[in-house]
């Protein structure tokens, strides 16, 4: 096949895509992982794991936003096609994060007794931004099928994005503070294990038989053998985000990082393992990436604009994480 700019351009903007969503979905998650745990947090406490995420919250959403303006200029026939398909758990997810952005400003400067509101409102935010980018993910993956295993299988990600979430925020958390917080952490950690491995694996095994395009791309000879060390190395992921939630000691001595680590290892791994499964389809089994791109002439006027606009942003994101590194305290904006 000869690699024209025809057949590259569209790659590449996909690439593009798909690499700001994956950051989206670590970076962002984390912190609506935090926004997940905060009512199971004393007052002190809440106030502590808000400040953790304080520097960066707002920018990590820069990530969504870039891989959505990327759908609509790059390709416009699929992003008509998915936020058609999309409209209410994408109005759901956008109310979300805006209670989350109201929420955290008004908590700091509201009186005693507004307070809880406010936090009450940042966690059902964080919660309601979860579960609805878990419903986007499953409708997707099924190509928009509203039929019951469509449905449910849609239902099944989005209670299982959230518990995925509440993991990162809680190996987020053991990173960033120390002491009681810490502690509380590792044991929040240690509760939405399980429940987080289990709906993974029910959502591993589910995919394969509600699309037959996924399953022909991971059960064939010789791919089935080629693609075994994703899973595998998904396990020893999920292996070692255990042990360190079970050993305390593993935490005090330093090594707590390991969880976040672990669970973000797992998170690229889905993601590159569903790039696998869907590709080269923008919507699955209806529409590939070629097909959905805008024209050729387009695509190169754009490629100046992200050549520019990706290093910034790349680069702003590693001198904000450089800067605000460190240990968390508690959150004030001054008198």
């Amino acid at each position: 096949m000869e690699f024209t700019w025809n057949y590259v351009a569209p790659l590449i903007f996909m690439a593009v895509m798909g690499l700001a969503l994956l950051a989206y979905v670590v970076l962002d998650g984390y912190d609506l992982g935090v926004g997940i745990l905060l009512p199971w947090a004393s007052d002190d406490d809440k106030d502590v794991m808000v400040s953790s995420i304080g520097p960066f919250w707002d920018a990590n959403e820069t990530w969504l936003v870039l891989g959505v303006g990327v759908l609509l200029v790059a390709f416009p026939q699929a992003h008509g096609m998915v936020l058609s398909a999309l409209y209410l758990p994408v109005v759901v997810m956008l109310v979300g994060l805006v209670l989350r952005g109201v929420a955290f400003d008004f908590r700091v400067k509201a009186h005693a007794n507004h307070k809880p509101l406010w936090n009450a409102l940042f966690a059902a935010g964080s919660l309601a931004s979860s579960m609805a980018q878990g419903w986007m993910l499953g409708s997707y993956v099924t190509g928009f099928d509203h039929g019951l295993w469509g449905l449910l299988f849609s239902a099944g990600i989005a209670l299982t994005l959230p518990a995925a979430y509440a993991m990162l925020g809680a190996g987020w958390l053991i990173m960033k503070t120390d002491g009681a917080l810490q502690a509380r952490a590792v044991a929040w950690g240690s509760r939405v294990f399980w429940p987080m491995l289990l709906a993974l694996a029910g959502i591993s095994l589910a995919t394969p038989l509600v699309s037959a395009t996924v399953f022909a791309k991971w059960f064939s000879l010789p791919e089935v053998f080629a693609l075994l060390p994703i899973p595998l190395a998904c396990a020893a992921a999920l292996w070692a985000l255990h042990h360190v939630l079970v050993n305390p000691g593993i935490v005090k001595a330093g090594y707590g990082w390991v969880v976040f680590a672990a669970t973000v290892l797992v998170f690229v791994l889905a993601f590159f393992g569903l790039a696998y499964s869907l590709f080269p389809y923008i919507v699955i089994d209806r529409l590939n990436v070629w097909e959905a791109a805008s024209a050729p002439q387009s695509l190169a006027v754009l490629m100046v604009g992200v050549g520019i606009t990706l290093p910034v942003i790349i680069g702003y994101t590693v001198f904000m994480y450089r800067v605000f590194w460190g240990k968390a305290g508690a959150l004030s904006y001054g008198p």
